[in-house]
């Protein structure tokens, strides 16, 4: 039973792990390296507990206690005590090796590290770990309190032993999870982002509005929402590096990412994180 967890990261991901974690009765230790971030955080959670308590998902009660339970801190010295923790930083190669390296000579050689990477490859990033058996991506989806869904996957050095606990703590907080293998894009984003890039082919050439595209899939296809606007609660940015990597790691061109969506990042169009994406969010 896992009892106390670190964050890595206090953004849309971080913030909505925490708040999950919590909301299960763990205590939670959220770190980023910026104090105006972990501000950011703690008003998302805040708000986010406030409205579950709205719809009567929780009591007042639980929201003060979950709340109680959170940490924020600049420190990382603070992960000493966590039995588990999970990096959820940008979608960022070079910056989630170097927060790896970091949080690998602070905790204990059983602490289980985690990366919610939605891409990159989890034998990669084990390989600068001592003790890599320990590494495990845990993918988690947005918004992190509201999807069931947590991806496990296991780099070639990762132990059973590792997955068995990863598992285990995924049901814990009520998440279901599944399995797979290290392969880029791993399942879902291997099956979703390609989608979701044709729709954007589509919208490209004018085969249709941004509005008539999202509602064909869902009254078509019975889509919960369309993929325009899953692409901008995903974050553009965030889609554009998933299709790189399937790109690259495949080397197939069906995976290029749209012209569209590459200009859209090179403009700051980013969806609902920046305010605008192929809808304008207020």
């Amino acid at each position: 039973m896992t009892n106390q967890v670190a964050v890595i990261g206090a953004g849309i991901m971080g913030a909505g792990i925490a708040q999950t974690c919590a909301v299960a009765g763990l205590r939670v230790t959220m770190i980023d390296v910026a104090q105006a971030a972990l501000e950011r955080g703690l008003l998302s959670i805040d708000n986010s507990l406030e409205r579950l308590v709205a719809r009567q998902k929780l009591t007042a009660v639980q929201k003060t206690e979950a709340l109680a339970r959170i940490q924020a801190t600049t420190d990382y010295a603070a992960l000493a005590g966590a039995q588990l923790v999970i990096e959820a930083a940008t979608e960022n190669l070079d910056v989630k090796l170097r927060i790896l390296r970091q949080l690998a000579t602070l905790v204990v050689k059983d602490t289980i590290i985690a990366t919610n990477t939605s891409s990159i490859s989890i034998t990669q990033l084990a390989a600068v770990v001592p003790v890599p058996e320990r590494v495990i991506g845990m993918h988690f989806f947005n918004p992190v309190p509201v999807m069931a869904l947590v991806e496990l996957i296991r780099g070639l050095q990762t132990s059973d032993e590792t997955h068995a606990r990863a598992l285990a703590f995924a049901q814990q907080i009520g998440k279901t999870p599944i399995s797979v293998r290290n392969s880029p894009g791993f399942a879902v984003n291997r099956i979703l982002c390609p989608m979701i890039n044709e729709a954007i082919f589509a919208l490209q050439e004018g085969l249709a509005t941004a509005e008539d595209i999202d509602n064909g899939m869902k009254l078509g296809c019975g889509h919960p929402i369309g993929p325009l606007a899953l692409a901008d609660l995903v974050g553009l940015d965030t889609l554009l590096a998933v299709l790189e990597v399937l790109y690259e790691g495949f080397n197939d061109p069906k995976y290029r990412p749209a012209p569209l969506l590459k200009e859209m990042v090179a403009a700051g169009y980013l969806g609902r994180k920046s305010g605008r994406g192929f809808y304008v969010h207020s």
